[in-house]
């Protein structure tokens, strides 16, 4: 039986938009009414843009009755994370700060979408500054996950998850420094992919400020979908060097990423890491993660259950943190930064996670320099892993989504895993591991737990193998609508 029309792939709608099946404006006026209708239980859509919309969907389809575009999202309705500046269209970051900020020119992303054909339908919601693992804010208030109205969809593209899982967009762009496609993924149940670091230009993302030139260390772009098929459309879309505005360097960037390792398991040599004393995983996501191993070991792979790169989970752990907690610092206002460096002196060698935040955001230049060395040294392990393997499955989260929890303080916050409370910002344990070093990794639902909640996987590769983990996604993974949104 056909999925309803709000449910096919971006890959199924632009095939049906081609072979005339489908207009460009009869898919946006279904999708607008599915967001009206649908969207007051979730608020996934909080900036809608449906006017413009329907100007450039009519444009669509008289190109498309005019035959020989070669644009491969022509037509195709798509939301969009609220981080990625978008023309005229107010672009928040959830901050009150940039409540009436509308862009004049498109993200780097957002063009490339425009100039492949896709309209722009409205913007999905984010955390404050896209900088938790929930989606909430004072602009505009909490979004819900689809499958339990009561817990998050995850953050920073809480949004963005939730839209597709409800049907209202079929494709999105995420963008992840500390698990912000990954963990909203692996809570409603989608697809998503963060890339090789730098494969995707990040130019036009809030944060850094608005009108940021440099490239944000860690901070990676990438396609949230239904499919393993429309991610390796969207990540063919969306691949390209930063804009500029100098022709002579676009020119001059050349990226071929390899063909996929495989069409099919059988031969090839994975490692599951599923858990580990560093980072405990709930039992219930636990048991799906060992099934999507054991088919992979039915299908012909052959399955390490033992094998790890040769470095320290923690030691790895805390080297990422003393390179993103710089990042985050960056925005920071002076009083506070000068408040932590008095503070440094007297913590000794306290590693608590409140220690690391107050070390790691006053870090010297001189500093920040001693734990890039250690990084690399993780990723000369990391290339030395993947000469024995083809891919990596790793949990994605502790857990499966919990219940809103907006307290202000992470500290104060807890998640419930194997029956203890664990610190919130575990959260970031294993996301860290592949984005330390720049390493693909491609989230694919492959269960749920007992309380009928979304389960996913990780698939990490080596650098640039994006195509290898997006391939192995479409054998593992596969979509399922939340039951209230069938």
């Amino acid at each position: 039986m056909p999925q309803p029309l709000h449910f096919q792939t971006a890959t199924e709608l632009v095939g049906r938009l081609r072979a005339g099946e489908l207009s460009a404006s009869e898919l946006l006026e279904h999708q607008i009414a599915r967001i009206e209708a649908l969207d007051g239980q979730l608020n996934a859509v909080v900036a809608r843009d449906f006017d413009r919309a329907r100007v450039k969907a009519r444009a669509a389809d008289a190109e498309l009755a005019a035959g020989g575009s070669d644009k491969p999202l022509l037509g195709l309705p798509v939301t969009l994370k609220d981080v990625f500046e978008t023309e005229g269209l107010v672009t928040t970051c959830g901050a009150p700060e940039l409540a009436a900020h509308v862009p004049t020119r498109n993200a780097d992303v957002v063009q490339r979408f425009v100039d492949a054909g896709a309209i722009v339908i409205g913007k999905t919601n984010v955390p404050l500054w896209a900088g938790d693992c929930q989606s909430f804010n004072e602009v505009y208030g909490t979004t819900n996950n689809p499958w339990d109205v009561a817990r998050s969809p995850g953050g920073s593209s809480g949004g963005a998850a939730a839209s597709l899982a409800a049907g209202f967009t079929p494709l999105e762009i995420g963008s992840d420094i500390g698990g912000s496609i990954r963990n909203p993924s692996h809570f409603c149940g989608v697809f998503g992919h963060k890339p090789t670091w730098g494969v995707i230009s990040d130019r036009g993302h809030i944060p850094g400020p608005p009108g940021q030139l440099a490239e944000t260390d860690l901070n990676a772009v990438g396609p949230m979908a239904r499919s393993a098929a429309d991610l390796a459309l969207g990540l063919d879309v969306l691949v390209g060097p930063r804009d500029l505005g100098a022709s002579g360097e676009r020119g001059g960037w050349r990226l071929d990423l390899p063909a996929a390792r495989a069409s099919r398991p059988a031969g090839l040599r994975v490692a599951a890491w599923l858990d580990d004393p560093f980072s405990p995983v709930d039992g219930d996501c636990r048991t799906a993660l060992e099934a999507t191993a054991d088919r992979l070991e039915q299908d012909g792979a052959k399955v390490d259950r033992a094998a790890r790169p040769e470095f320290d989970f923690a030691h790895a752990y805390e080297t990422y943190l003393m390179m993103l907690l710089p990042v985050i610092a960056a925005g920071f206002p002076k009083e506070l930064i000068d408040s932590m460096q008095s503070a440094v002196a007297g913590l000794g060698d306290d590693r608590s996670m409140p220690a690391l935040q107050i070390r790691g955001s006053v870090l010297s230049h001189r500093d920040w320099i001693f734990h890039d060395e250690a990084r690399q040294q993780i990723a000369a392990a990391w290339r030395r892993f993947f000469l024995d393997f083809d891919l990596l499955l790793l949990p994605v989260h502790p857990r499966a989504a919990f219940p809103h929890d907006q307290r202000p303080s992470f500290h104060d916050r807890t998640l419930t895993v194997n029956g203890r409370e664990e610190p919130y910002l575990d959260f970031l344990k294993w996301v860290s591991l592949p984005t330390l070093v720049g390493l693909p990794s491609t989230v694919a639902p492959v269960g749920r737990t007992p309380e009928g909640l979304p389960v996913g996987v990780q698939i990490v590769g080596a650098r640039f193998e994006d195509r290898s983990t997006v391939e192995a996604a479409s054998w593992l993974g596969e979509f399922t609508p939340p039951p209230d949104f069938v």
